[in-house]
């Protein structure tokens, strides 16, 4: 057992030191990310809010919202969006190039939001996934946040196997599992990293392990093979399904409202927050509503609608509950990493087990540097009691 202790600790120990910095990179800028959405969407909407002109008031129809933006910015739209909240303004989306929001109600175009804000969790993004890297070195930087997110759940995996103690007493648990005041350094360092990763183990092993299911396309493949699934075909290979522009040399038909086909999605699902639409330079293509009970990052709550554009007749509905157990369970990883897959609560826990891994890595640095300071110290003082050991010969040598 001890054997197998040491041999485990040694694993640990130049793993933590050879990603250390890398992980640590990835813990701040994931706190730093706990709350992008909520911020990002205060800071872009805080003043363009706007109450109805009246009680009989309704909003402006899609198609001239559309042309309000498309003539201020210059450009085709790629997405609309709409809140449940009546004084929210109205997002038009532009791809790459940003968005512009717009008062549903006068069809003014507000302005593009806090583009500061939206910049700053960018390049914090950036440096969480790639290390700041750009262009082509991004697959490098890829693989070495991959490396390093496989080496942080064995860290998480071992430490809680280095943290079980030996001996189980009141007065060991309680050293390991809470904070003490009063200790030198040494004991301080190693009394913060078990305490800290006993509270945060179980929930910094699902943000790390769902790393992992989005870092390499076999860990997400592994989650279908898990409950017995075939893992689905890369994007590009699939085929086009219901929902793809379908070509044909015969003669357009008349098309339905967009508004008609927006009040149609809106009837689908009740208590919506929010409906997303993907818009196609194709119009026969049909249209794909998204519609989102939660907070943006809850895929349970979330659903795809898909219009016939001509007729507005469903060519396919799909809520969460008609997902396979496996695409349900890939999709929940991808947003337990986040923890918005349990709201503000869940951001919240993961932003704490964030900080709480960055504490980790410190405290196992001053370890770390420890152990090499006093085991230098030890050989030094190991080579000088030699050195003493051997001085009565040498006297006798030289005499």
């Amino acid at each position: 057992m001890k054997r197998l202790r040491r041999i485990i600790f040694w694993c640990h120990l130049p793993i933590g030191l050879l990603g250390g910095v890398i992980v640590l990179t990835m813990c701040v800028t994931g706190v730093l990310l706990a709350y992008e959405k909520q911020i990002t969407l205060w800071a872009d909407t805080r003043n363009y809010r706007s109450a109805a002109p009246s009680p009989e008031a309704t909003r402006l129809p899609l198609d001239t919202l559309l042309a309000k933006a498309r003539e201020a910015r210059k450009a085709e739209p790629t997405a609309i969006t709409l809140h449940s909240d009546k004084s929210a303004p109205v997002e038009v989306s532009f791809g790459r190039e940003g968005k512009l929001f717009v008062n549903s109600y006068s069809g003014t175009v507000l302005g593009e939001g806090s583009a500061g804000v939206r910049n700053f969790f960018r390049h914090v993004t950036d440096w969480h996934r790639w290390l700041g890297a750009q262009g082509e070195n991004r697959n490098l930087a890829r693989a070495v946040t991959g490396a390093c997110n496989l080496g942080f759940l064995f860290l998480v995996v071992s430490g809680f196997y280095l943290w079980w103690p030996q001996r189980f007493s009141r007065k060991a648990l309680r050293n390991i599992t809470w904070f003490r005041r009063g200790l030198p350094a040494k004991a301080r360092n190693f009394n913060w990293h078990n305490t800290i990763g006993f509270w945060s183990a179980i929930p910094l092993f699902i943000v790390v392990l769902s790393a992992v299911v989005i870092s390499y396309t076999w860990a997400g493949n592994l989650v279908y093979r898990i409950v017995g699934e075939t893992p689905p075909a890369p994007r590009n290979q699939t085929n086009a399904g219901p929902g793809a522009p379908k070509t044909s040399s015969e003669k357009s038909e008349p098309s339905a409202s967009l508004d008609a086909l927006w009040s149609r999605a809106e009837q689908q699902v009740a208590g919506w927050q929010s409906i997303s639409l993907q818009l196609s330079p194709s119009a026969d293509a049909p249209l794909t509503f998204s519609i989102d009970r939660g907070n943006g990052g809850q895929p349970q709550k979330r659903s795809q609608l898909v219009l016939d554009r001509k007729t507005g007749n469903v060519i396919r509905y799909e809520p969460f509950s008609s997902y396979s157990t496996g695409r349900q369970l890939r999709s929940i990883l991808r947003f337990a990493h986040t923890g918005e897959v349990l709201g503000v609560i869940g951001q919240t826990i993961a932003g704490i087990v964030s900080l709480g891994g960055a504490f980790l890595v410190w405290t196992g640095f001053a370890l770390a540097w420890r152990r090499l300071r006093g085991w230098k110290e030890k050989r030094a003082k190991k080579g000088l009691e030699q050195i003493t050991v051997s001085s009565p010969a040498l006297e006798s040598a030289v005499d």
